[in-house]
């Protein structure tokens, strides 16, 4: 089956099964190696990626859900300038340890802030309850998340 969507600003037409899993359309066919698989089952979070600007689990995805969506993965929210802003601030914050579960986290956070541009650490930690982190323990995530929104709740004035 043909499929087209836009992933991280490009249209694509992607021949394909339609049963296919969207991570491993990502990971083996389209070489989007940031979108990770770690349960393959929907309950860790390592291969979030956004559909539509959501937060999406991309190990129970199909490829045929895709059809007509807008898809952005790790790798589509950099630019030529260098890693988003909230990447730095993950960097900042000591919230990238082993670095698994970042991309997702990222991602999710992503989603989060477009709907509540300064969210409240009660409300970023409930936005991040379904990304699993083995490392940092999560706070140092609550606080890059934080931060970027208030900086940025700052530059936008």
């Amino acid at each position: 089956m043909k499929i087209r969507f836009c992933l991280n600003g490009k249209n694509l037409e992607i021949e394909t099964r339609p049963d296919r899993r969207v991570v491993d359309l990502m990971r083996e066919d389209l070489g989007l190696t940031g979108t990770k698989e770690s349960c393959g089952s929907g309950e860790c979070g390592s291969c979030t990626i956004l559909v539509d600007g959501q937060a999406r689990l991309s190990c129970i995805m199909l490829a045929a859900q895709l059809e007509g969506r807008s898809v952005t993965t790790i790798e589509g929210i950099s630019g030529e300038e260098g890693l988003h802003p909230l990447q730095e601030a993950f960097i900042a914050h000591g919230a990238v340890q082993c670095g698994y579960c970042t991309p997702g986290m990222v991602l999710t956070s992503l989603a989060l802030l477009g709907r509540k541009p300064c969210p409240t650490r009660k409300e970023i930690r409930e936005a991040i309850s379904g990304n699993l982190c083995r490392c940092t323990g999560y706070q140092k995530i609550v606080d890059a998340v934080k931060t970027f929104a208030s900086e940025r709740k700052v530059y936008q004035r």
